[in-house]
């Protein structure tokens, strides 16, 4: 599978470990994170992840920033992307499972790293359902 990541100054460290994580899996990984602490602007972050996953280079995104808000807000301004905010392994799988989710954007100041790299296991290895949840992802793009 190919993956793309992006981050802000909040979550470099989480970045490289599931990077690392996702490379033992076999994944392939996109990187469009800072690397660094200093403060950045997450937007200019997460729209590169967004814009791969949209154009279908990339089969799912996963997008870091301190609140995991910001950067979910700027994933789903483009069409096509289903960016969900997720805090523990249960939000995480419900919104590969129940809303076909695309990105999954961590907080990363509100969730240990362990979390993080069980809750993107959890997304990528979960499939839609599908069936009458199918109806309502199509009426979510405006």
């Amino acid at each position: 599978m190919k993956i793309s990541i992006g981050n802000d100054h909040a979550g470099p460290a989480y970045k490289n470990e599931i990077i690392k994580y996702l490379e033992s899996l076999g994944h392939q990984v996109s990187n469009k994170g800072t690397d660094t602490t200093e403060s950045v602007d997450y937007p200019d972050f997460i729209h590169p992840v967004a814009e791969e996953v949209a154009t279908e280079q990339v089969d799912l995104g996963i997008i870091i920033c301190g609140s995991g808000n910001g950067a979910a807000m700027t994933a789903n301004k483009h069409q096509k992307i289903r960016a969900a905010l997720c805090w523990n392994k249960e939000t995480a799988t419900l919104a590969r499972l129940h809303n076909n989710a695309n990105i999954i954007s961590l907080p990363a100041r509100f969730i240990s790293l362990d979390e993080a790299l069980e809750m993107v296991g959890l997304f990528v290895s979960t499939d839609f359902e599908g069936g009458r949840h199918q109806t309502r992802v199509e009426k979510i793009p405006c």
